[in-house]
C-alpha cells in the first residue's frame, strides 16, 4: 500500500469521525474508549486504548462549589454538571505506521443541574450514606462541548503487545484547553512475563493469577482556561493506576469481561483562595462486558465531596459495524 493510499484513507477517517460526532445528538444514547480529556481532572482511567475501539455513549461528570457544610470549594460560582453524548474513535494504525495509535474523542451535550445533583444528593448523600446533601444556589445551563486527539506509540513487553505507551495530545472546547503527554504501561500480565522467561506455568496459582493485570501511568498537561472553568492552575501533574481482572481477546487486546479498580492522584486543576492549586484524588471502578462498558469515580479517597467530585459513564463499543476498509 503506497503513501498516497495510507494517506487517503486516513483522511476518510478524520471526515466520517466527524461526520458520526454530528449525527450523535440525534441518537439517544443507548449505551470504554478513551475519555474526553477533561474527565482525567475528575479521575476517570485515561489510558490509552490497547485495542481499536468506536464508542458511543452517555458520560457525566460533576463540579460542585460547597461541601456538606457549606463551605465554598474555590472562586468558581457556580454548579455544573456536565451530560455529554461521548463519541471516541480509536485506530491502531499498520505497515509503515505499525505500533503507532490515532485517537478522536467529542463530547457534547447540556449542563444542566440534573441528574447529577439527584444521583449526589438524593441516591448517594440522603438515600444510601444518610450524611449532609451538598448545597446548590447558582447552576450553569448552557451547551458544553470537549474535543480531544491523541497519538500514542506501543512497545511490547516479554512478549505482550502494546503494554508500554508514550503518548501526546490535546483537548479544546468551552470547558477548558489542555496540551497533555503522558507515558506508563497498560495491562501488563505479570504471570506471562514469568512464562516467557521460565516456562508455561501449570496449577491453581497460574490460573487463579493468568487474568490479572496491572496499568499504570504519569501525565503532564498545559492548561488555558475556558468558558466553563476559570481560575485554573497553569499546569497540571497527574499519576494513576490501576489492577484489572478479566479474560482478553488475543489478537485484538479487547476484554471480554474485566472489572478494573484504579486510583489517581492530581495536583489539582483548580486554584484555591491563595492562588496555589488544589490536590486531588480519586477512586474508579469499572466494568466492562464487550460491547459495554460501565465506570464511575469519585473524590472521595482524600476525604472530601466536594470540587470535581464525581462522575461516569456507560458505553458501546460499534467497531464492528466499521467495513473492513476502514479498519487497519
Amino acid at each position: 500500500m503506497n503513501i498516497r493510499t495510507k494517506l487517503s484513507k486516513f483522511s476518510l477517517r478524520i471526515v466520517l469521525a466527524f461526520f458520526l460526532s454530528g449525527i450523535l445528538a440525534l441518537i439517544p444514547p443507548v449505551t470504554k474508549g478513551e475519555t474526553p480529556a477533561p474527565f482525567i481532572h475528575w479521575g476517570a482511567l485515561s489510558y490509552p486504548d490497547q485495542a481499536p475501539t468506536l464508542e458511543m455513549g452517555l458520560s457525566l461528570f460533576r463540579f460542585t462549589e460547597f461541601n456538606g457544610e457549606g463551605e465554598r470549594f474555590n472562586g468558581i460560582d457556580e454548579t455544573i454538571g456536565i451530560n455529554f453524548i461521548t463519541f471516541s474513535w480509536t485506530e491502531h494504525l499498520t505497515d509503515t505506521f505499525e505500533n503507532w495509535s490515532t485517537n478522536f474523542t467529542l463530547g457534547i451535550g447540556p449542563t444542566r443541574n440534573q441528574p447529577t445533583e439527584w444521583l449526589q444528593n438524593d441516591f448517594i448523600h440522603d438515600g444510601l450514606w444518610g450524611i449532609p446533601t451538598v448545597p446548590v444556589e447558582d447552576t450553569r445551563k448552557e451547551t458544553d462541548f470537549a474535543i480531544s486527539g491523541s497519538l500514542t506509540h506501543w512497545w511490547e513487553v516479554s512478549g505482550q503487545k502494546r503494554i508500554l505507551y508514550l503518548s501526546g495530545g490535546g483537548q479544546s472546547g468551552s470547558l477548558f484547553h489542555e496540551i497533555f503527554a503522558r507515558t506508563g504501561f497498560r495491562r501488563w500480565a505479570p504471570l506471562k512475563t514469568i512464562e516467557y522467561l521460565n516456562g508455561n506455568q501449570e496449577g491453581i496459582f497460574a490460573s487463579l493469577f493468568r487474568p490479572l493485570r496491572l496499568s499504570g501511568m504519569v501525565r503532564a498537561s498545559r492548561v488555558a482556561t475556558g468558558a466553563a472553568f476559570h481560575d485554573l492552575a497553569n499546569a497540571t501533574y497527574s499519576a494513576q493506576g490501576s489492577i484489572s481482572y478479566g479474560w482478553y481477546d488475543e489478537k485484538t487486546l479487547h476484554p471480554w469481561f474485566e472489572v478494573e479498580i484504579g486510583a489517581t492522584i492530581d495536583s489539582g486543576l483548580f486554584n484555591g483562595e491563595m492562588g496555589d492549586s488544589l490536590e486531588e484524588r480519586f477512586w474508579t471502578a469499572a466494568l466492562r462486558a464487550y460491547p459495554f462498558t460501565f465506570e464511575t469515580w469519585n473524590d472521595q479517597l482524600n476525604g472530601k465531596d466536594y470540587g470535581p467530585t464525581y462522575g461516569g459513564r456507560l458505553m458501546m463499543d460499534l467497531y464492528f459495524l466499521l467495513p473492513k476498509s476502514w479498519t487497519g
